[in-house]
């Protein structure tokens, strides 16, 4: 089936795999161009050839580095001649275990790559295109963001900071462009496997719904998010978490 062009791009950090790629998944599905950023060379040419050479290209790069971020955008502009949509998944959570412990030079890399990476691009974007021309920018926050996160407290406090973000730049960059969270729970990717390896129905019986999510969950909340049907919605983070704070009631 032939999907006609929407007229608009996105730039998609972090989507090589997994949730960033859902999200690209669906946004060209819909029609849009799309430049999705990874740091791992291969997979990021897998991934473009699976979403559509024709429709994507992918740029190889840290998402922390700044030369990095004004390449992407850079890219972006002089292949598809705008950039309407940013998406900030590109993330980290390289430890695992108690805050009182927490190497210090650990958190700093935790912030680097999912606070002040999202920053970047969203500056980046901002002077490139959206500024004078509008659009929305989605970052990918957690769950963790809103709740106590054991042994995860480095990653739940970026994304505690993600959604204080996407807060600023919501204030900052109104009217023009609409800035929202996606907060997920466990999304089977291999970035999570360690949340639910082994013991996946154990794992989703604490769900409502019965299941854990996948990465198309969080790209149709992403598409909605950039999509005209959005148009009066700014500043909010979406919890997208099937059910599991339901769960936290007293009784």
């Amino acid at each position: 089936m032939t999907v006609q062009d929407s007229g608009k791009v996105a730039l998609i950090t972090g989507a090589s795999r997994g949730i960033g790629y859902g999200i690209a998944e669906a946004l060209v599905a819909r029609g849009d161009r799309v430049c999705i950023t990874g740091r791992g060379e291969d997979a990021l040419k897998e991934a473009v050839e699976k979403l559509g050479s024709d429709r994507v290209i992918g740029i190889a790069g840290k998402a922390h580095d700044e030369a990095h971020q004004a390449v992407a955008v850079e890219r972006t502009m002089e292949a598809f001649g705008r950039v309407d949509f940013l998406v900030n998944n590109a993330g980290t959570n390289p430890v695992f275990g108690p805050i009182a412990e927490l190497d210090l030079a650990v958190a700093r890399k935790v912030y680097e790559t999912n606070v002040i990476s999202a920053l970047g691009f969203a500056q980046q974007t901002w002077k490139a295109w959206q500024k004078e021309n509008g659009g929305a920018i989605v970052n990918i926050a957690s769950i963790a963001a809103v709740s106590a996160s054991p042994f995860i407290g480095a990653y739940g406090m970026s994304k505690a900071a993600m959604v204080n973000l996407t807060l600023q730049l919501a204030h900052e960059f109104a009217p023009v462009v609409r800035v929202n969270a996606i907060a997920p729970a466990v999304v089977k990717t291999r970035f999570a496997t360690a949340l639910y390896e082994g013991r996946e129905a154990e794992a989703a019986a604490a769900y409502p719904l019965g299941r854990l999510g996948v990465p198309e969950d969080i790209g149709g909340a992403a598409a909605f998010l950039t999509s005209n049907q959005s148009d009066w919605i700014t500043g909010q983070t979406l919890v997208v978490d099937g059910g599991i704070f339901l769960n936290a009631g007293v009784g």
